[in-house]
């Protein structure tokens, strides 16, 4: 009781802000950062571009209830705006797997909400005609990756991730020369001697029809997944995954199948 009184005292007298790790499981830098007013706009107009309008429950409405919060407490400014979230970014992608629709919204590229809106699609008939499968593969997995974040321009990281996808698509460690990993390996290099994002090669660029670019595909499985999003993690140098890139893209799709198993 003796050290819960000094505590109980510090508290009534000295407010602290709500800040991200308190309501969002984030790490580094952005958990220690307060929710400000302008990163809640930001988020609401993210959200309302993709949904039509905010979530109820969602990362918008909780980052303007704490910021809210912070505001009427002084904490924070009316127009003040996180260093993270302005410099970094606040985003909503969007990625469509056999129908499903697949919803990430970030905070300086760290997840702080996901939706999965599933929608009744064919299914496909399976290898060799025995039985019928709906699994959603790699090679489709890349091609939302194409959708959701075909505007970042490449770099190692991505390439891994693309080198780690394609082997495990083919059973393989032997790159197909010409193929998705060897053309983001050499588009990684390319993009790495520009200055600024103008004439840099985008993931759109190298994984629109992944599919049929592969010389063979699977489902995507967990352990894919898994094996997939560190090697994406090893070579970024925040060692994070991006929104909508293929490590995320690659991972909802084993949890789509899992699901579906």
């Amino acid at each position: 009781m003796s050290q819960e009184q000094p505590r109980r005292e510090q508290a009534e007298g000295q407010q602290e802000p709500i800040k991200y790790g308190d309501v969002f499981q984030v790490s580094g830098d952005l958990a220690n950062k307060p929710i400000a007013p302008e990163d809640a706009a930001m988020m609401q107009a993210a959200e309302t571009t993709v949904f039509g309008q905010t979530q109820k429950g969602g990362p918008a409405a909780v980052m303007q209830a704490a910021a809210t919060r912070n505001e009427r407490a002084g904490l924070v400014g009316h127009r003040d705006v996180t260093d993270v979230a302005g410099e970094e970014g606040v985003t909503v992608a969007e990625a469509n797997l056999l129908g499903t629709r697949i919803i990430t919204e970030s905070v300086g590229g760290q997840v702080v909400g996901q939706y999965v809106e599933a929608k009744p699609v064919m299914q496909r008939e399976a290898t060799g005609g025995a039985g019928r499968q709906s699994a959603v593969t790699i090679g489709e997995a890349l091609e939302a990756s194409a959708q959701a974040a075909g505007d970042k321009p490449i770099d190692h990281s991505d390439a891994a991730a693309i080198q780690a996808a394609e082997c495990r698509a083919t059973g393989s460690n032997m790159i197909t020369p010409s193929g998705l990993a060897a053309t983001a390996q050499s588009a990684a290099a390319f993009n790495e001697g520009l200055i600024g994002d103008e004439g840099k090669v985008k993931l759109a660029d190298v994984l629109t029809g992944a599919t049929a670019k592969l010389p063979a595909d699977k489902a995507a499985t967990r352990e894919d997944a898994e094996g997939i999003i560190k090697a994406e993690l090893r070579n970024d140098p925040d060692m994070k995954t991006h929104p909508g890139g293929v490590a995320e893209t690659v991972a909802a799709a084993a949890r789509l199948n899992l699901t579906e198993a």
